[in-house]
């Protein structure tokens, strides 16, 4: 059915993505006839097939009118157009049958509006039949991104830059992938642009590498701190006999009588092919990645596994050192960084954070003699602290208390080996951080209930958990956290505290079972015509037709205050085991004007954070086409995007580029319905907020 063109756009924004051809616009329903002036390079693409991966950019980008000269800008026609933000379409002083050139059109439709660019990039040590997939985004005039602010989200541990030092410039610079360190999106419970177009790369598994039979020299622990103290004061690359000590005590040179390995590029060979032998601990492996299991126990019982660890420690410092040296060009240092193989790369990510964070303080023959300064163990106490804040943690006092003891005593690092990984700094990027400060939380609060929550682990991240009957926390990748954030906090990798539910204990663990969206997939080349599918201002041409484009005001008084949470719903599945954790198929029943309305959260899908954009409001190219439904409307929406869904088809024709618009103004129990649609129904979808971007 045919619905009238409406002026109420975007408080809440759930746009779905579309996702499976065409250009993934926004539709208007029903469009205009196509209106093409006598200038235009070519209509608009309309069909069902994708765009050729060999598609270019259709019209160049031009320098930013606002860097321009002068107060205003003198048009063809004479009139002298003032940047400003537009209230109405036309803007005054220009008619509804003018044609614009592109300078004019780029200043009144392009200004401030991001621009993005998708990439797809080759993966070292693999064949062309894998690539990573990103997208970048510049053009809003802006400091604000659509990613969280990484101090604020406390997620500064979850992601590293292979090369180099600070935040990372792009997504590809960081060891885990998709980069967390464009991962979490600002607003609660959403993920960015390209963490969204990343999850749709073809990655190579990870494989062993072939033992080259390089084994090093046997050495006791004593020697083994001896050499990271020395390795704690710097210098190594200016001391050609410290550096060849690495071959006195721990390495072997074959050719140590007529062509000693004195210089850093055959030591670095040389201790790449020590590193890749299969009796090393492998960090890449996700059970591998709490590093400090291996060395919390410091009895007589743990004693191989503690040597091994500092022992493949100390070869790791070695060869980053090397690597790093100041002897080396930053462009030579990327170039081989790049070639070194993913599981020695991440020894190096562990040795990155041991010289980082931590220092040796003393040593001698075993482990009990072993004393470390940890150098971010404040900071990790102020953080924990403001994470129990956040979270309102039931235990939250005596929790607190019982935290400041502990640090005033030395005894944080003792609490269990999440602990230890995350006051001491030692936390491999990736998806472990989040429950090493959850886990972290749990393990000091005295309540015995907490004993209930000990199974939590990163190699189950869709989960969640009730305590005390107070509240339940969900992880920032679990659909329940990504359902309920709204009405959330997200910190750490976490949503909450959100509501309890009765289908749990009163301390329990619950794993959401979920499928995979039906339509999620993504292609390279819809990735790489980003650019162009999204430019403002449609196809290539001389002249804009002013008629070609609309300003789309919204009705921020048009609020709809009849949706209610009434209660989350967890229904246990029947896995077949007796013990651990249960699984759950989640639920989220509401009121909607009186009347209970249960949606599963059957899909696990994403919400992508609109990235904002400056100098707006902006007006839309005609042919990005939408249909708009309010809120309470949107569960008469039946199979969205199909011809026929279960009773009257919610669509006259099948067209893969239809775009629904969700209008959830108002409380934010509105947004929380529209996710659980898109949950039930498997869409992803985009989040906006007309504030930011309109």
């Amino acid at each position: 059915m045919s619905e009238p063109k409406k002026k109420g756009l975007w408080k809440g924004l759930m746009r779905r993505l579309s996702t499976t051809q065409g250009s993934g616009k926004l539709e208007k329903d029903p469009p205009p006839p196509r209106r093409v002036s006598d200038n235009d390079a070519s209509p608009r693409r309309r069909k069902s097939g994708r765009p050729e991966a060999s598609s270019s950019r259709r019209r160049p980008r031009r320098p930013d009118p606002r860097d321009s000269k002068g107060k205003g800008r003198e048009q063809p026609n004479g009139h002298r157009y003032e940047p400003a933000p537009l209230s109405e379409w036309p803007p005054p002083g220009i008619s509804s049958s003018e044609d614009l050139t592109l300078g004019h059109a780029m200043e009144l439709i392009s200004r401030g509006v991001p621009a993005h660019k998708g990439h797809k990039r080759p993966i070292p040590h693999a064949s062309d039949h894998y690539y990573g997939l990103y997208a970048t985004t510049a053009g809003n005039h802006g400091d604000e991104t659509d990613a969280a602010d990484q101090h604020n989200a406390m997620t500064q541990l979850t992601t590293l830059r292979i090369q180099g030092s600070g935040r990372p410039d792009y997504p590809w610079e960081t060891l885990e992938q998709p980069s967390l360190a464009f991962g979490f999106g600002a607003r609660p419970g959403t993920v960015t642009l390209n963490h969204w177009a990343s999850t749709f790369s073809a990655l190579p598994p990870l494989i062993g590498l072939r033992d080259p039979g390089m084994t090093p020299r046997e050495v006791d622990l004593e020697h083994i701190f001896d050499r990271l103290k020395d390795l704690d004061g710097g210098g190594l690359e200016d001391d050609e006999d410290l550096l060849y000590r690495l071959y006195k005590r721990f390495l072997r040179d074959p050719d140590k009588v007529f062509s000693p390995h004195r210089t850093m590029e055959r030591q670095i060979t040389d201790l790449v092919m020590c590193l890749s032998g299969s009796d090393w601990i492998d960090f890449s492996n996700p059970k591998n990645q709490v590093a400090t299991k291996f060395i919390y126990d410091t009895s007589s019982d743990n004693k191989e596994q503690y040597h091994k660890f500092f022992y493949q420690l100390l070869l790791s410092l070695e060869l980053q050192l090397r690597i790093n040296s100041k002897h080396h060009m930053d462009g030579a240092k990327e170039r081989l960084v790049a070639q070194i193989p993913p599981k020695i790369q991440w020894n190096m990510a562990l040795a990155k954070r041991w010289r980082d964070f931590v220092r040796v303080e003393d040593y001698g023959k075993t482990a009990e003699q072993v004393k470390l300064r940890y150098k971010l163990k404040k900071r990790q106490v102020k953080m924990l602290k403001r994470f129990a804040q956040m979270m309102k943690w039931p235990n939250l006092t005596e929790t607190l208390i019982e935290l400041k003891q502990r640090d005033a005593e030395g005894a944080l690092l003792t609490v269990s080996s999440h602990a230890m990984a995350f006051f001491s700094g030692l936390v491999l990027p990736g998806p472990t951080f989040p429950f090493l400060i959850m886990n972290s939380l749990i393990d000091i609060d005295p309540d015995k209930a907490t004993d209930n929550l000990a199974l939590l682990t990163h190699l189950h991240p869709h989960c969640g958990f009730q305590y005390r009957k107070s509240y339940t926390y969900w992880t920032s990748r679990c659909i329940v956290g990504k359902v309920l954030a709204p009405t959330c906090l997200e910190a750490a990798g976490w949503v909450g505290p959100a509501r309890p539910t009765i289908d749990l204990g009163h301390s329990q663990i619950a794993r959401i079972r979920s499928k995979r969206p039906r339509e999620h997939y993504l292609t390279p080349e819809d990735v790489t015509s980003m650019s162009d599918r999204s430019d403002p201002l449609g196809p290539p041409a001389k002249e804009f037709p002013v008629l070609d484009y609309d300003l789309l005001t919204p009705d921020v008084d048009d609020i709809v205050d009849t949706v209610r949470i009434e209660q989350v719903n967890l229904e246990a599945v029947n896995d077949g085991r007796d013990s651990g954790p249960k699984w759950f198929d989640a639920s989220i029943q509401f009121a909607i004007d009186g009347v209970s309305w249960p949606l599963h959260l059957t899909y696990d899908v994403s919400f992508i954070n609109a990235w904002p954009c400056s100098d707006g409001p902006h007006p839309l190219f005609f042919d990005y086409v939408y249909t708009t439904r309010k809120v309470d409307d949107v569960i008469n929406v039946l199979d969205w995007g199909k011809p026929k869904g279960r009773g009257q088809a919610t669509v006259e024709a099948h067209d893969d580029e239809r775009v629904l618009v969700i209008e959830a103004f108002g409380n934010s129990d509105n947004e929380v319905l529209a996710r659980a649609w898109c949950s039930h129904w498997g869409f992803s979808a985009v989040v906006a907020d007309v504030g930011k971007t309109w």
